[in-house]
């Protein structure tokens, strides 16, 4: 593994499309968690680095421009997605501590957040995330996308385990102010979607009195394709050519996604938790 350091030229960046959100704060530029299915991948190619797992980037000036930002008087006070592209909470994290900083400058400036993770180390922030749930909105939500540890060993090797993850959830709800959610996403066609899984993790989120469940199906874009089904590959042949037949069929996709959402609807009846609501912007 390797660390580099990189010179930010801003903290955050403009948001568009439909998002409970209009700025995004990514600390890191790549990512140890290993995912097979990343959509970030992509973002590795204006580092002109294609290394995305192996070679790591945080921005050293981070707070600074941070500050600079958050400090102006035209700043708003919008909500900052931070960690959109790369997880906030990495194993590096853990040695640079860069996020009670940012905590802190949150705070300092009475700004909301939603952050999403798949890692545990975010509860050595849960005092500074208490703090600022009492001043302002604060989201956390962690994605976990099956209730397989021994699968999510597979997909997703740099994470935290199933169980660390709900416990995230638990104690950010018993603790804080902040609104707590699941991220089912992605789902994956042939390997995650089955009912038993869907409603296990819809039940975990139940028991730790998550706020909201969000599902949505895996969607391959740009290298992630040819990532991901190389993964798939090496792990089940013949799951790959069943998921590869799927992503190639527009018809057959749109119906598998149709029948999809319905049975997740099915479930989601059961257990009472609808999908987030935020803030206007």
């Amino acid at each position: 593994m390797k660390y580099q350091e990189l010179e930010a030229k801003s903290a955050l960046n403009k948001v568009k499309g439909r998002f409970p959100f209009k700025w995004d704060l990514n600390i890191y530029r790549g990512c140890e968690h290993g995912c097979i299915y990343c959509y970030a991948i992509y973002s590795h190619k204006y580092l002109n680095d294609c290394d995305y797992f192996e070679t790591i980037y945080y921005k050293k000036n981070i707070l600074s421009c941070l500050e600079k930002k958050l400090s102006s008087p035209t700043w708003k006070h919008e909500i900052i997605n931070i960690g959109g592209v790369c997880d906030s909470y990495q194993p590096l994290e853990e040695k640079l501590q860069l996020m009670p900083e940012i905590l802190k400058l949150m705070i300092k400036y009475k700004t909301p957040i939603i952050i999403s993770t798949k890692s545990s180390l975010i509860l050595r922030d849960l005092d500074l995330i208490n703090e600022l749930s009492k001043i302002t909105y604060v989201n956390i939500a962690c994605t976990i996308i099956t209730v397989d540890d021994k699968l999510r060993s597979i997909i997703e090797p740099g994470s935290s385990s199933l169980i660390n993850r709900f416990r995230v959830i638990d104690q950010i709800k018993k603790h804080t102010n902040a609104s707590t959610g699941i991220h089912i996403m992605p789902i994956i066609p042939y390997l995650t979607d089955h009912p038993g899984n869907i409603n296990g993790l819809y039940k975990m989120a139940k028991k730790v009195n998550a706020d909201y469940v969000l599902p949505g199906i895996l969607y391959l874009r740009g290298p992630t394709r040819a990532y991901f089904f190389n993964a798939i590959k090496k792990y089940d042949y013949h799951l790959y050519k069943k998921i590869s037949s799927l992503y190639y069929q527009k018809e057959e996709f749109n119906l598998y996604k149709k029948n999809l959402y319905s049975m997740i609807n099915q479930i989601k009846k059961q257990y009472n938790i609808d999908t987030p609501t935020y803030p206007k912007q």
